[in-house]
């Protein structure tokens, strides 16, 4: 039996105010425009202080990078170095259709209150950042090794020559159109029979060696996404198959497929880590979310390697069943 597992904080004077509406209100002054141009952009990273800090004061308050750099405070009465703005950042006079040019402020006088602007007042807006908006995730690609001696679907080639090949690492890889496609490698050994030699004789990322140690299951590799090794001087005699399987995990709950697939894989390398045969996958279904790739069998002394590339639409659970592998919930 066998279990798979920003608002303005500080003052506001005219200077500053002048400086924001020059560059982007051609109309006149109006508490609707003003909270408006004076409110941060979301999302902005790079801020710079709208107003000085008065002496003495920690306090700073943001605006938008792209705004341009604010003037100096009109002095107070009895100050004694505070400059009144310069020229170049005062706004000049617009004729507008909807609303009278601000006037500039004559040498010597105090800032006038401004009137209130009408509610239709053609001032921008700032528009709200748009939230909840999904992100798609795009799956991670690997680069596909150089297959040199590739077979086609239905092939069949020797592995050895009369004699066990002695140890063999068969590699697997592949890429995905769907972020969510987790696709498992699994071994399953087999008898004569077609089936397994008992519940433990498969290997996956939850079982990573088989019972005689032979098959070691491992998912990290170099160049491949998962490797299974098979050492033929453990292996037990009576196996006579092994059948390796790619599986999408959880694909019934997710609703995944092999049509998400691509770029499927296996390899055999020999001991001397040459590669003797490779089979890349050039059929892709959605109605199938477990694939047979390839498998190595025993023909009267020699093993060879088969091109399977033929899927099923069942789960890891379900092609233990097929294999005779007793699975509990």
């Amino acid at each position: 039996m066998t279990t798979i597992p920003m608002n303005t904080k500080g003052a506001v004077d005219h200077g500053s105010l002048s400086t924001i509406n020059r560059s982007k209100v051609q109309g006149i002054f109006s508490l609707q425009n003003i909270q408006t141009l004076n409110r941060p952009s979301a999302g902005s990273a790079q801020t710079t202080q709208l107003n000085r800090p008065s002496a003495g004061s920690a306090q700073t308050t943001q605006r938008p990078a792209s705004a341009p750099a604010p003037s100096r405070m009109p002095s107070q009465a009895g100050s004694q170095s505070a400059s009144r703005p310069q020229d170049s950042f005062r706004p000049q006079p617009q004729q507008s259709a909807h609303a009278p040019a601000a006037m500039p402020q004559q040498a010597g006088s105090q800032p006038t209150a401004k009137t209130p602007a009408p509610s239709n007042a053609h001032a921008p807006t700032a528009m709200p950042p748009q939230t909840g908006i999904p992100r798609v995730q795009t799956p991670a690609q690997k680069r596909l090794p150089a297959f040199l001696k590739p077979v086609q679907k239905g092939q069949k080639i020797p592995l050895s020559s009369g004699r066990p090949p002695g140890r063999l690492t068969a590699c697997f890889g592949w890429n995905t159109t769907n972020a969510q496609c987790d696709v498992d490698v699994s071994a399953f050994l087999l008898g004569a029979d077609g089936r397994v030699l008992g519940d433990s004789w498969f290997v996956f990322y939850g079982q990573t060696k088989s019972p005689d140690s032979s098959c070691t299951f491992q998912s990290t590799s170099s160049q491949d996404r998962e490797t299974i090794t098979i050492d033929f001087h453990r292996l037990h005699p009576d196996v006579k198959k092994i059948v390796f399987v790619l599986t999408i995990n959880e694909a019934f709950e997710k609703n995944l497929h092999f049509g998400m697939m691509k770029d499927a894989y296996i390899r055999i390398l020999g001991p001397d880590q040459k590669e003797l045969a490779s089979f890349q996958m050039t059929e892709y279904y959605t109605n199938v979310i477990s694939m047979m790739i390839g498998e190595i069998y025993d023909y009267n002394g020699t093993w060879k390697f088969h091109a399977v590339g033929n899927g099923v639409a069942k789960d890891l659970a379900g092609l233990c069943s097929l294999y005779g592998v007793q699975v509990c919930d």
